[in-house]
């Protein structure tokens, strides 16, 4: 005996116009993040917002691996001291060169200004010398990228943008990262 007058089918329907919602642990991205309180970006779609690995850094993301590779990429946005220059120096101390080579040499560094603020961007590839910490055992990172920005706010100091990770991933989502530093703008 049927108790229940709907039918199976109309339970499947009933179901079906639902929207299923994707289960993540990763939250979904901000439509934006505050750097410096005067500024905010915008960070890409694809990227997932991370619980920051250290107390200096603000914020964090997650970029999904390119195919081929197994790890994915890190974003992380801190302020913090030091002149551009020295920090630039610091970045290219933590990749060595297949050849031996000299890391400052094959970097790309590039200026430009973005909502009237100067930004130092900086491309470098090797070997990445990956630190949990200052004082942690680093890990060697073979066929590493990383794209890094320092974007110098009038108001609260330099802030610090840095996107590593393996070689195809950084380059698979190099334009998004262009695209987040472009979209810089006062709040």
């Amino acid at each position: 005996m049927n108790r229940h007058p709907i039918s199976i089918a109309c339970v499947l329907l009933l179901f079906a116009a639902v929207p299923s919602r994707a289960v993540t642990d990763e939250p979904a991205p901000p439509k934006s993040f505050v750097v410096g309180d005067a500024y905010k970006l915008i960070p890409p779609a694809g990227w997932a917002v991370k619980q920051p690995r250290s107390r200096i850094v603000e914020h964090e993301f997650a970029v999904p691996a390119a195919k081929g590779d197994e790890l994915e990429g890190r974003v992380t946005v801190m302020g913090a001291g030091g002149s551009v220059e020295a920090n630039i120096d610091r970045w290219y101390q933590q990749f060595t060169q297949p050849d031996g080579g000299n890391t400052k040499e094959r970097a790309k560094v590039e200026k430009k200004t973005i909502a009237g603020q100067e930004v130092t961007s900086v491309d470098i590839a090797g070997t990445f010398m990956d630190r949990a910490g200052p004082q942690a055992p680093a890990v060697e990172r073979k066929n590493y990228r990383m794209l890094g920005a320092i974007i110098q706010t009038k108001q609260a100091g330099n802030y610090f943008i840095k996107f590593y990770g393996p070689q195809r991933t950084v380059a698979e989502n190099k334009a998004a990262f262009d695209k987040m530093l472009d979209s810089l703008e006062r709040k």
